[in-house]
């Protein structure tokens, strides 16, 4: 993926809007994906969990891999 507005972080933008954590699995940050899976889970039994979801979705399509 070459960054910033790529297809692939399009790609992984919308498998986490479905899905928080799984854009960031899809370009191979398992650390935080699964950081953002779970504080979703937990986060939305409070009803708080569209904020990790949004962050998700956000960190997937602005991420850019280090050169």
């Amino acid at each position: 993926m070459s960054g910033q507005g790529s297809t692939g972080n399009v790609i992984a933008a919308l498998a986490s809007f479905f899905i928080p954590g799984l854009g960031q699995l899809l370009q191979g940050r398992l650390l935080m994906a699964l950081t953002q899976f779970v504080l979703a889970a937990v986060l939305w039994l409070m009803l708080l969990g569209w904020l990790i979801h949004l962050w998700s979705i956000l960190d997937a399509a602005l991420f850019k891999p280090r050169a």
